[in-house]
């Protein structure tokens, strides 16, 4: 029976399996790794074991980091698992004007404070997400009930505020998040709201690092807007630092050409590309309205493979730079279902096929001995800095 299972799996997850793009292996080993050369004596012994990537494999920081609403031992397992899988993180609430600042002059330093601590303690770049966000029902009353002079002028101590206190410490931002799907601030105050809000973020700190950020651009369905809309940012003056793309927007599987094609037309901007936000099973699942409803094994299994091969197809492409899981922990996660680590911290195949990917097949670990000219010639990933 345990072995006719076992098949069943495999068959169910070779259903669902699209094959790669022909030429992706050689992608990843033109794109991700260089040659090692080392010198040292003929015949000497040579071992090599990689210790970081470069490439930002990466997750968000819950509040709960922060917070005293977990308990002592999951903060320290939360904490712990971070570390042993990612080597980038992204706030994902604890920077948004919504969350900080509630109430008008009342504002919540103390999460960010925390979350940027400890990953400064453990070398960890983090990006600030967001300074602004104009999707309307994510603006706080209060500013919605300004005139446009007072709007305008809190925009701007908003952005003088965050950008002095942490100035030099996020890595980089999302200036404001998911343009093309609404813009309050642009719809009160006239589209060049969006030049005013870069220019007083580096009034206060020159060397920020402002991202647009927006989702279904890689489905394709807003990919041809979203190309417009940051080619218009480009004309207008504003310093587009880097593109984000969502990764939540499919189902279960993903459709890998949409994928390749959209990170392929982002890619003539020259830019760094990020996948910002990214959850298997996506957006557009049962699961998430039905935070409860648990995958089977079954599913356990299609969710460890589009992870694979999703992570395969952002990694082969040279103008991506790292991708961001939205939540890997069941207890901490807006699509729980999505999660690599369950509510009791037990792995779902899904973190095994990840670690196998990242640290693993991904991971120059090798030995050998220098050749009559004491040379040893290695290709390796590249590393971290």
């Amino acid at each position: 029976m345990k072995t006719k299972f076992f098949f069943l799996l495999l068959f169910i997850l070779a259903q669902h399996s699209i094959a790669q793009y022909p030429g992706i292996e050689s992608d990843i080993e033109a794109n991700r790794k260089g040659e090692l050369i080392i010198k040292t004596k003929p015949g000497e012994k040579i071992s090599v074991e990689q210790l970081s990537h470069e490439f930002w494999f990466g997750a968000a920081i819950s509040n709960g980091l922060a917070e005293q609403n977990w308990s002592e031992e999951d903060k320290r397992i939360y904490k712990e698992t971070f570390l042993k899988n990612f080597n980038a993180a992204v706030t994902e609430n604890a920077v948004k004007w919504l969350s900080m600042e509630r109430k008008q002059g009342h504002v919540n330093y103390d999460i960010v404070d925390g979350i940027l601590q400890w990953t400064a303690e453990h070398d960890i770049p983090l990006r600030g997400h967001n300074i602004y966000w104009g999707i309307e029902k994510f603006v706080q009353p209060w500013l919605k009930e300004m005139d446009n002079a007072e709007l305008e002028t809190t925009l701007r101590n908003r952005a003088h505020a965050l950008a002095s206190k942490y100035k030099g410490r996020f890595a980089e931002y999302d200036l404001n998040n998911e343009m093309i799907h609404g813009n309050f601030y642009a719809d009160r105050l006239g589209e060049g709201i969006t030049k005013k809000m870069a220019d007083w973020v580096h009034e206060a700190d020159p060397d920020a690092k402002l991202w647009v950020n927006d989702y279904d651009i890689l489905t394709g369905k807003r990919l041809d807007d979203y190309m417009a809309h940051i080619r218009k940012l480009q004309a207008e003056g504003v310093p587009v630092a880097g593109i984000g793309v969502q990764g939540h927007l499919h189902a279960e599987t993903f459709d890998r050409t949409a994928v390749k094609r959209a990170l392929d037309s982002l890619a003539t901007f020259g830019l760094p590309i990020r996948i910002t936000e990214f959850n298997v099973p996506g957006q557009r699942t049962k699961w998430v309205s039905n935070k409860n409803d648990k995958l089977s094994p079954e599913q356990e299994l299609i969710k460890a493979k589009e992870l694979v091969d999703y992570y395969k197809v952002c990694f082969a492409h040279e103008g991506v730079e790292g991708i961001l899981q939205w939540g890997f922990w069941e207890g901490a996660n807006w699509i729980p279902a999505s999660s690599m680590y369950r509510k009791d911290w037990s792995p779902t195949p899904a973190a095994e096929a990840y670690q196998d990917l990242v640290f693993k097949e991904w991971w120059t670990k090798t030995s050998g001995y220098a050749n009559a000219d004491g040379e040893s010639h290695i290709p390796a990933f590249f590393r971290g800095i």
